[in-house]
């Protein structure tokens, strides 16, 4: 009898969601109460992962456990970059699980790579495959200190010409779903078996040769199809022991060769789509399953003991095209109407999948022309270059940029060549960028994936523009045209594109703008210089600001750069607010000479009050383009909305509170004789009492959680319970969440009795 083995792989991924001209990810309102999706999930699945609970019966903590030493992971090389940046805490977790990983298992770490940005491979060219391949490998070696010796194919899409990439690279092994298998027969040359209908045995490796070189091979793991299904989709992360019950199951009889039952699902199935499966995992993986013998393994420790003893020959799809984990059609998912879908009703079509899919194809060598022509007038071989510009994105330092020009570029170049390079290198990232897989997954076109694929796109074609003289942005309209929304209100693609994409688009001179408006307020960028605005940054070169009556003016004169492409502009700006809501601000190139006379002449007319002239002499100088509170990126706006609507929302709740103070006799008459309390005075009751509990919260937090303060806010809780009034517990839950992080991070520091 054999030693049963384990090991179960999560595939951790996002789609990038960063705004392509700010490099930063907006707020996403249907991701509350989280900033974004990012940060949803982070809390719901990755920093659960990473501090896992392993509980008993009575649901007490046993221990606290990082579930990624005990599984097998890759992450999105994107979703890691955003990890590092936002929450490095779980980011240092993830990378230290693979440490602990190799020393745990023979030198093999549980973490393997991940094709960079999650395009579909088998519908990409060549030339895209090879960088997509080196990208991924090129983070993961810069995060985790060594080679990966294996790569997670994005949907696990695969194709014949996909092999020959990850073979050429040197990769070890690939995890693939069983129907992706079409036939298997002996490595001694026996004649094949056919397994297409899924029934390869996944307990076992198998090795896939190359068609253009027999010499060379990769050896594939497939994953147990059903019982990763049920893992995802039915109710086994609800109990540990019935979950290792499946792994018993699928482990079947002892054998003469070591057994490896192997499970793969998106990694966020624990926690996020499967509330406190993280826990279930913990319990599984450290209590249950080596308790029944189980041995947790990874791929490339399993490998080693139990290499391939047959050979597989993968199907080729349609067209050639591969297969995939996720779609029955092979991958027509990521290009065609081929009934794969999302939520949406079931009248709703996917037509719009195609003409998408030709837009960026005829965009992406469009942009391959381009590249080709300007490039070679700076870089000694472009395609070269853009494989290796990973190094650049993986650092962003304006040095990391020259030191990578000074390897690749045909001779010394100035400071405009510069820019230009980093302008084509970026507008081919943008080009790859634009096929992540999620723009074509779900049922809509509307839908926040496929309009930021869209995004990417037209930053692309801006990038284009800036090098190339010419626009290309016409003719991907209309293009963009021929795919249609299944909602009458968005119309097309192009229709979204003006829509959605374009109010996005932020050139240096809309970020100086930017600047402007919200300098009228004194400290909102906390006096920061220089200010950094997203990804801009804008040093303030001189300002002048006064207020007149009911009027502010700001004047000055800044130089904004982008971090990005290292391409800066001096330019002036003028911004007034006329009223409480009127905002407006003018920004161009402005002769240093000319400064002096136009900030007195429109301070001048400020002064005298002659707001007519003034404005008519502003766009006299600047032009009669300018911005307003509407083109300001979301979150500014509401910053800046609830600047200006405090003092009034603060007068309402004065309103709401005097309101509940006098009728409070009428709500105990009302639950007295056990009748509801009517709508208006329930609302103004629980208003009170929930801005009356966050007020309790601080204090509590302020005084350091002493009892008195304590009681405060329980009478509030014991009130709202009684006369069953809801409560407004997010900013009070934020509240002292970060409390207790706070004080937790102390005692690491210093165990104190008050802080115990």
């Amino acid at each position: 009898m054999t030693e049963r083995r384990l090991c179960v792989h999560g595939h951790f991924y996002q789609p990038p969601r960063e705004n392509p001209w700010i490099e930063s990810v907006e707020l996403q309102e249907s991701a509350a109460p989280f900033h974004d999706w990012n940060d949803r999930i982070h809390h719901e699945c990755y920093q659960p992962n990473a501090v896992a609970r392993v509980l008993d019966a009575q649901g007490s903590i046993l221990r606290i456990v990082n579930n990624f030493e005990s599984i097998s992971f890759n992450f999105g090389p994107t979703l890691m970059a955003w990890l590092e940046s936002v929450h490095p805490e779980t980011y240092e977790r993830v990378l230290e699980a693979d440490r602990q990983s190799v020393r745990s298992h023979e030198g093999h770490g549980n973490a393997i790579a991940q094709a960079y940005n999650h395009m579909i491979l088998p519908l990409a060219n060549r030339r895209d495959k090879v960088t997509q391949v080196r990208w991924g490998l090129a983070d993961f070696r810069h995060r985790f200190g060594r080679e990966a010796e294996a790569l997670w194919l994005p949907e696990t899409a695969c194709n014949e010409e996909t092999v020959e990439v990850l073979i050429e690279h040197g990769l070890r092994y690939v995890i693939l779903e069983p129907h992706q298998a079409e036939a298997v027969r002996p490595l001694s040359g026996e004649d094949w078996r056919d397994v297409s209908n899924g029934g390869i045995d996944p307990r076992r490796p198998y090795r896939c040769f190359s068609s253009k070189n027999p010499d060379r091979f990769i050896d594939v793991f497939f994953y147990d199809g059903p019982l990763s299904k049920a893992v995802s989709f039915e109710d086994l992360l609800f109990d540990a022991k019935r979950l290792v019950d499946r792994f018993e199951a699928a482990a079947g009889e002892p054998a003469d060769a070591p057994q490896l039952v192997s499970v793969s699902t998106d990694g966020e199935t624990y926690g996020h789509h499967k509330a406190y499966g993280d826990r279930v995992l913990a319990y599984a993986l450290n209590v249950e399953a080596p308790a029944r013998g189980f041995r947790i393994v990874n791929f490339g420790e399993f490998l080693d003991a139990c290499p391939p003893r047959e050979a597989v020959r993968l199907k080729a799809g349609e067209n050639g095209e591969g297969t995939s984990w996720s779609c029955a059609h092979g991958v027509r998912r990521w290009k065609d109407a081929c009934g794969c879908r999302g939520d949406g009703p079931a009248e709703w079509n996917q037509a719009w999948r195609r003409p998408l899919r030709e837009a960026f194809d005829w965009l992406r060598d469009e942009l391959a022309v381009i590249y080709e022509k300007k490039a070679r007038e700076f870089l000694k071989d472009p395609w070269a270059a853009r494989d290796a510009y990973i190094e650049v994105i993986l650092g962003r330092a304006e040095e990391d940029m020259l030191a990578f020009l000074s390897r690749h570029a045909v001779r010394e170049l100035s400071r405009a060549e510069v820019i230009a390079c980093v302008k084509l290198l970026e507008m081919q990232r943008h080009a790859m960028l634009m096929y992540t897989s999620c723009g074509w997954f779900f049922t809509e076109l509307s839908g926040i994936e496929t309009i930021q694929v869209i995004q990417y796109a037209a930053r692309a074609v801006e990038l284009a523009a800036g090098i190339n003289g010419g626009t290309l942005e016409e003719e991907l309209r209309k293009r963009l045209a021929e795919a249609k929304s299944n909602l009458p209100e968005f119309g097309d693609g192009r229709a979204i594109y003006d829509r959605f994409v374009k109010p996005r688009v932020i050139p240096l001179a809309k970020a100086a703008a930017f600047y402007a408006i919200c300098s009228i307020f004194e400290g909102y960028y906390g006096g920061k210089r220089p200010v950094r605005i997203f990804g801009f940054h804008a040093e303030v070169l001189s300002e002048r600001k006064e207020t007149f009556g009911n009027v502010t003016l700001n004047f000055g004169r800044l130089r904004i750069g982008s971090g990005i492409t290292l391409e800066s502009e001096e330019l002036a700006f003028v911004a007034a607010q006329t009223a409480v809501y009127d905002f407006h601000s003018w920004v161009r190139p402005l002769e240093a000479e000319r400064m002096d006379g136009v900030e007195k002449e429109l301070f001048g007319l400020l002064q005298s009050m002659d707001i007519v002239n003034l404005f008519k002499r502003i766009g006299g100088v600047f032009g009669e383009k300018n911005y307003g509170l509407k083109d300001l990126l979301f979150e500014d706006r509401l910053r800046i909305i609830s600047i200006l609507t405090k003092g009034m929302i603060e007068k309402m709740g004065r309103a709401y509170e005097n309101l509940y103070d006098e009728n409070l006799k009428m709500n105990e008459v009302y639950h007295s004789i056990n009748l509801p309390i009517p709508r208006e005075i329930r609302y103004a009751a629980e208003h009170t009492l929930s801005r009356r509990l966050r007020a309790a919260a601080r204090e509590l937090a302020e005084s350091d959680f002493d009892r008195e303060s304590l009681k405060s806010m329980r009478r509030i809780i014991d009130v709202a319970r009684e006369y069953k009034l809801g409560l407004d517990r997010e900013e009070v839950g934020g509240l002292l969440t970060q409390e207790l992080s706070v004080r937790a991070q102390s005692l690491e520091e210093r165990v104190t009795p008050e802080l115990v």
